[in-house]
């Protein structure tokens, strides 16, 4: 358990709190994967704000479902420099 105080202000951290996001994370890639199939890292950065995509997808591996991973490059509107990810597809 950690402490932190900021002026007048303490904030208090469990670690438990922590693995309880990360299972809320990895269960929420789950429940995108049940409903609409693939995922890719942006769509997880906005609507989830999991910055590890592939950890996270390590993660469900690990609980035994078929994920195919896609290799999908396209062209950057900003840079014009060929881009790649990965686009991750529940089996």
């Amino acid at each position: 358990m950690v402490f932190l105080s900021k002026g007048k202000t303490t904030y208090h951290f469990n670690a438990m709190d922590e693995k309880k996001e990360k299972s809320t994370k990895k269960k929420m890639i789950l429940a995108h994967l049940r409903n609409f199939v693939s995922i890719e890292p942006m769509t997880a950065l906005i609507e989830y704000g999991c910055y590890a995509l592939a950890h996270k997808i390590r993660d469900i591996l690990n609980d035994c479902y078929c994920i195919m991973s896609e290799m999908v490059s396209i062209t950057s509107r900003i840079t014009g420099n060929t881009v790649h990810f990965n686009n991750y597809i529940l089996r």
